[in-house]
């Protein structure tokens, strides 16, 4: 079902608020790509969130996003080069609600003083167990038993209305 594959992708893009949608459809058609259907939802909402709020408050627009699927997780990154830009405080908001959708998340500024805000998904245990092949099924012959024979007289003996009585008194 999910692959342990490693993929990773990586967007550079000047944000607007017709961008914002633009990337929104671009990262889900990675993540239906990548089969991680269920991923869809909140790693697109989280990264617009974070779109939404670097195009706010941000003075420097050129943003990087960037997506790794290891199997069992999904990070998505989103590095802008404003370096006024305060996470602490321009985006608290929006850190407060991709706190409480992800399963994980941080921000850290990089060597040119950028800053870079990440969330992680983790796939569901039922999406990430690769399909077992079952045991088949047993043949009809092994799953029912086979009756114990009775005898003829038995059944010839049996009243027309009471089969299942006849039955029973011959086992």
């Amino acid at each position: 079902m999910k692959t342990a594959v490693p993929c990773y992708y990586h967007l550079d893009v000047d944000v607007s608020p017709e961008r914002v949608g633009q990337v929104r459809r671009i990262l889900a058609a990675h993540l239906k790509y990548w089969d991680l259907e269920t991923l869809v939802e909140p790693v697109c909402r989280g990264a617009e969130m974070l779109l939404e709020a670097i195009d706010e408050h941000a003075t420097d627009k050129h943003t990087s996003i960037e997506m790794w699927w290891n199997g069992q997780h999904l990070i998505t990154a989103v590095g802008g080069d404003d370096r006024d830009l305060r996470p602490d405080q321009d985006l608290r908001g929006c850190l407060e609600l991709i706190a409480a959708m992800s399963d994980g998340w941080g921000c850290c500024a990089t060597d040119t003083g950028s800053k870079v805000i990440w969330f992680s998904q983790r796939a569901r245990a039922g999406e990430r167990v690769p399909l077992v092949p079952t045991v088949p099924e047993p043949d009809l012959r092994e799953m029912l038993q086979v009756p114990r024979e009775l005898p003829v007289a038995a059944l010839a003996a049996a009243p027309a209305g009471e089969p299942d009585d006849a039955m029973e008194g011959a086992r």
